[in-house]
């Protein structure tokens, strides 16, 4: 016995026809026959959404599209791939920044936890993508925020094993990025990125043994506070998302699901920088 009921999704009707749009574009593409698919972009487009916003399963998405878990994940990886080939690039997100006068950027690792798999790392005894610092499997994606903590950028996942300094330096556009845009938009990180503090504005570390002066006290504390609200942008995707809260994809999948939900984002609030 089964009980049918009435949801709503929080997301504007222009974000599902965007969607719908990119699906159309796709199909197109691949040279998608007419009435071959079991759904309309649109009906393929509500799919997607409920699956990012609500975490709903694949099981119970497929129940309710009449069609089968393999079909249902077909369709939810085109999108993500659809939706992730519209992501901001990190040198356009930057320049859209400084030309939107802010006057630095944050820098974060978030952990996307995921339940999916566990692979040997190169140290024995321990898991590829196991976080000693969350205690958790996850990959470590890097996301940079304007002042007010909005999301402008996002990279791709790294294993959670990786601390955000060694996730930073994989990807080699960040740093020199980062370089280039230093004179206009100072970018500022935690005690995480001290291995690139020559790049990244990080606090004063306290000495092995020794304590800080009243001056390194008092810039920590003005870099904190406003680093602080730089971070909101990692718990706005978290918040916004309930699939980012855990992933039980390929974990290698994790960046291309962050940079979908980062363009979903966007479109419904209408805004990038």
């Amino acid at each position: 016995m089964s009980v049918t009921y009435t949801a709503e999704l929080p997301v504007r009707e222009e974000t599902v026809e965007f969607l719908a749009g990119l699906l159309a574009d796709e199909r197109l593409r691949r040279g998608t026959r007419a009435d071959t698919r079991s759904l309309s972009c649109h009906e393929q487009a509500i799919l997607i959404l409920r699956w990012f916003l609500d975490g709903t399963r694949m099981s119970q998405l497929a129940r309710d599209n009449a069609i089968s878990k393999s079909t249902g994940y077909d369709y939810l990886h085109e999108g993500i791939d659809a939706l992730a080939a519209k992501a901001p690039g990190l040198h356009g997100a930057l320049l859209a920044a400084k030309a939107a006068g802010y006057s630095h950027v944050s820098i974060d690792g978030m952990l996307v936890e995921t339940d999916r798999c566990r692979i040997p790392g190169p140290t024995p005894g321990v898991d590829l993508w196991w976080s000693g610092k969350h205690d958790n499997h996850g990959g470590n994606v890097q996301v940079i925020t304007v002042p007010d903590g909005w999301p402008i950028w996002t990279s791709d996942v790294r294993p959670g094993r990786e601390h955000d300094t060694t996730a930073v330096r994989a990807d080699t556009q960040v740093l020199p990025a980062l370089v280039d845009a230093a004179d206009d938009l100072r970018a500022l990180g935690d005690l995480g990125y001290e291995g690139e503090s020559d790049t990244i504005t990080v606090a004063f570390k306290k000495p092995k043994g020794g304590l800080l002066t009243l001056i390194q006290q008092q810039l920590n504390k003005a870099h904190n506070s406003v680093r602080a609200i730089g971070e909101r942008g990692n718990s706005l995707l978290k918040m916004t998302f309930k699939a980012l809260r855990n992933v039980s994809l390929d974990p290698w999948r994790i960046g291309k699901i962050v940079a979908a939900a980062l363009v979903i984002l966007h479109t419904d609030h209408a805004r990038t920088t």
